[in-house]
């Protein structure tokens, strides 16, 4: 019985030195950069869900959820529900759950599904923030810094080719 269910399991690729190399470099460089340039120009442009980006950005980049358009519409469009959820409703625990919810199904309509996306609600939700600033900052210009850095690390450090598909 285990030499089936051992034989029916696919067989999961090592990850090779060099990737997770590239991974700790890229996410390293993209969360180090967006926390400087935060602490420069005294606008927080960091927040949990752009970790969780990283991850897809630099650990698996040809995903179709480290693609541009998830990366930035999946921002956006689960910020901008967090928010209005916030707005009409304001915060609690059935907010969270349908302004995740809402933000679920958004991206699978929109075909700009980003996991760490999922989480904005949340940010916001039990941050507080919710001002119509948090989608520019630091969602938008999080977002943008995020997509300049990971096409300049995974097409010139990595020499890779990123990414496989803009919109």
């Amino acid at each position: 019985m285990n030499e089936r269910i051992a034989r029916a399991a696919p067989a999961v690729a090592p990850t090779h030195f060099k990737q997770a190399l590239f991974g700790f470099l890229g996410g390293t460089c993209a969360i180090g950069l967006l926390a400087w340039l935060g602490h420069v120009t005294s606008s927080p442009l960091v927040i949990a869900p752009f970790g969780a980006s990283s991850v897809l950005l630099f650990g698996a980049p040809d995903s179709a959820f480290a693609q541009p358009r998830n990366l930035v519409f999946g921002h956006l469009l689960s910020a901008a529900v967090g928010l209005a959820m916030f707005w009409l409703a304001g915060p609690g625990i059935w907010q969270m759950a349908l302004a995740v919810g809402l933000a679920i199904g958004l991206m699978q309509l929109g075909r700009c599904i980003h996991p760490p996306a999922g989480a904005d609600p949340l940010v916001i939700m039990l941050s507080g923030n919710a001002s119509a600033g948090f989608f520019f900052v630091p969602v938008l210009a999080g977002v943008c810094v995020l997509l300049v850095i990971a096409l300049v690390f995974n097409n010139f450090v990595r020499g890779h080719r990123w990414p496989h598909k803009w919109l």
